[in-house]
């Protein structure tokens, strides 16, 4: 059977994986067999989130769906955090992997309590919603469910006694575990500045989170780790790093989808007020021309943006929101070249010549010599073709980082 749940958590505490790990021990201390356990990450545009708008599911073998989902529900109304607005938590037991055109509806679109609703009376779900039941949608998502490309995340959480206090590590060793494991594992760091991305500031269970290609390779990360002790840690299957939530442009944008789209830029990127940089880029699918952001929390990306030209063709990747696309990493696929006019050198004796008036060509102030001649050179233009994204700790779970992109790239050419 499948077990689905959502929405426990809330801004200043609690975490969906931790309440599904704790879950997990418990069945397995009642004689139950724990499958695949999958973290799995929803329309990242959703207003309604808490905070990384996650879902967990857990394959359980043994027992009854009934005594299962009672387990569930008993734990939920424990740990949930209810007295939170936006935390109403949801509980799905299924026999089987319910249609997964749900779970893509939820991951690159929207979807509706009644709906959802609706699909649960369907399949024949057992299902509970708490307050309002918009968890039921994550819970169903994650029970529906497929991962043609997977990642992992091994989440060590902390001890009870801990909770709402500063975390404690050794900050260099996780920089050494990095440099250690990258490629193989991502955005535990930000070299660029400095800093460790993978351990949370909020008030939540979670200690340090590592995402890599597979559990031996974040388990490897984490052996390499100094901090406080961890109370118990789970390794997750995931949607993360994928681009699973993107969808291909096809001509006109919806509020709240996110995109990969194909085209050009259409006028020279622009800074405003605050520091966002924002361009015009015409899709090569049609419709009129978009906005393009490049938000100042994306810091030294912003740079590369002001790079661009007007006909630089791109592929960019970004979610729609607010009438422009917020972006997220883009691919320079051809770069017009920049050139530059300078008056040519004499060739009589070497020196700069200036202008001899409008159509009369070239005179050296030296030697008196003359051409007609302009001499047209290229300007370096500071970026190259190949992929750019925002650092580490401005990347959207779902965003694929470039590491992966290059690895896929990589192994298709060996």
């Amino acid at each position: 059977m499948f077990l689905g749940i959502d929405d426990t958590d809330s801004p200043d505490g609690m975490c969906t994986t931790y309440l599904g790990a704790m879950l997990a021990e418990n069945l397995q201390r009642a004689g139950y067999t724990l499958g695949e356990l999958r973290l799995v990450r929803l329309n990242p545009n959703v207003i309604w989130k808490t905070r990384g708008n996650a879902a967990v599911c857990l394959e359980i073998s043994g027992g009854t769906p009934e005594a299962v989902f009672n387990a569930a529900c008993e734990l939920v109304e424990e740990f949930a955090e209810f007295d939170c607005e936006n935390t109403n938590p949801g509980v799905v037991v299924v026999n089987e992997r319910p249609d997964p055109a749900f779970y893509y509806q939820a991951l690159q679109r929207f979807c509706t309590i009644g709906e959802t609703v609706r699909r649960l009376e369907k399949i024949g779900a057992l299902y509970r919603g708490y307050k309002c039941g918009r968890g039921l949608i994550g819970a169903l998502a994650a029970v529906s469910s497929v991962l043609p490309d997977a990642t992992y995340e091994l989440l060590a959480y902390r001890s009870v006694e801990r909770f709402g206090t500063p975390r404690e590590i050794m900050a260099e060793s996780f920089f050494a575990s990095a440099a250690a494991t990258f490629p193989h594992t991502w955005d535990t760091v930000d070299p660029a500045a400095g800093t460790v991305v993978c351990v949370p500031h909020g008030k939540d269970p979670v200690l340090y989170g590592i995402r890599g290609e597979s559990p031996e390779w974040v388990k490897r990360s984490a052996e390499l780790l100094i901090s406080e002790p961890p109370a118990f840690s789970q390794v997750w299957k995931t949607n993360q790093g994928t681009d699973a939530h993107l969808l291909d442009y096809e001509g006109k944008p919806q509020e709240g989808c996110s995109y990969r789209i194909d085209g050009v830029v259409a006028d020279t990127p622009m800074t405003e007020c605050g520091g966002h940089v924002d361009f015009l880029f015409t899709p090569d699918a049609g419709g009129p021309n978009l906005r393009v952001f490049a938000f100042e929390p994306t810091k030294d990306f912003r740079h590369t943006v002001r790079k661009l030209q007007s006909g630089d063709h791109l592929t960019l990747c970004g979610s729609w929101r607010k009438d422009a696309l917020h972006l997220e990493k883009f691919r320079a696929n051809t770069l017009r070249p920049a050139r530059v006019r300078k008056s040519p050198k004499c060739p009589v004796c070497g020196g700069r010549m200036t202008s001899a008036g409008y159509g009369k060509g070239y005179k050296c102030r030296s030697c008196s010599g003359r051409i007609r001649t302009q001499e047209i050179t290229e300007q370096i233009r500071g970026i190259a073709e190949g992929w750019y994204e925002v650092p580490p700790d401005a990347r959207r779970h779902l965003a694929k980082p470039i590491a992966r992109i290059q690895e896929e790239t990589n192994s298709l050419r060996e």
